[in-house]
């Protein structure tokens, strides 16, 4: 069962969604909330506007990207809260722990693939981009800083409901199954939780709707991943309540993903 993180990290990039307005405050409300966890360290937020290697506001993307790993190098943490921001956070969180345990597994729950790369993407949007990047196909700038690529065979989706034809492509070409929830990971594991992959139904607060998981569920499933093994990390991202009442309402079920990464 985990233990309580060694760093908290309040990572607000925004800049890699195409609908970004109100993920500034749904980063804020996550930080609150996942400050309560472990120490916390927050990434600046860049200013820099410019496109580069096919990515939109690139520039402000690899700012924030090396400052992320610099405080994480700097921490020495081996348990990792990070409080998003957009889903392209969790390439450089992923990368410090799968230096730090060489046999992590990663759980990426989300109702997309996030498989483009910038020559397959039809918008340029890098929150569409961290699992190819995370498995070598990085923009090359970011990819000299990144360590061994994830191994796809330690590397499981669940949730998945959307695509287009690079994702599915992506997908097919490094084979990346789906999470059996009665074969779960044993040793180390992250948990990247996009919470689009909630049912809007009961989790309104988003950007993106595409996802069908029920909120009783999603809970349920970390708990039993931090069970079954040792989960060090644990990303929650694309939190877009569009006013202070959606953010406080919406806070709630952050809590209650965070006390089930710790086995609660």
């Amino acid at each position: 069962m985990s233990r309580a993180f060694d760093l908290v990290l309040a990572y607000p990039q925004w800049q890699g969604s195409g609908r970004h307005e109100h993920l500034p405050r749904g980063a804020a409300a996550a930080a609150a909330v996942c400050a309560a966890f472990g120490p916390i360290a927050e990434v600046p937020i860049s200013t820099e506007r410019a496109d580069g290697h096919g990515v939109q506001r690139w520039d402000a993307i690899f700012e924030q990207f090396g400052s992320a790993q610099a405080i994480l190098a700097a921490s020495g943490a081996r348990r990792v809260l990070t409080a998003g921001g957009d889903c392209a956070v969790d390439i450089a969180v992923i990368d410090h722990l799968n230096r730090v345990h060489a046999d992590l597994s990663v759980v990426w729950i989300d109702a997309h693939i996030d498989g483009n790369s910038p020559e397959t993407s039809p918008s340029g949007s890098f929150h569409g981009m961290p699992v190819a990047a995370l498995l070598g196909q990085a923009p090359p700038p970011m990819r000299a800083l990144l360590g061994a690529p994830i191994d796809p065979a330690r590397f499981r989706y669940f949730g998945i409901e959307t695509g287009d034809e690079g994702d599915w492509a992506f997908q097919r070409a490094f084979d990346l199954a789906t999470l059996d929830p009665g074969a779960l990971p044993r040793g180390p594991v992250h948990v990247h939780f996009d919470l689009d992959v909630l049912d809007p139904a009961e989790f309104p607060y988003l950007a993106y709707t595409d996802g069908k998981l029920a909120i009783d569920d999603a809970v349920a499933l970390v708990r039993r991943i931090a069970t079954a093994g040792d989960l060090v990390g644990l990303t929650i991202t694309e939190f877009a309540p569009a006013d202070q009442d959606q953010a406080e309402r919406g806070s709630r079920m952050i809590a209650r993903l965070c006390a089930a990464a710790l086995g609660q």
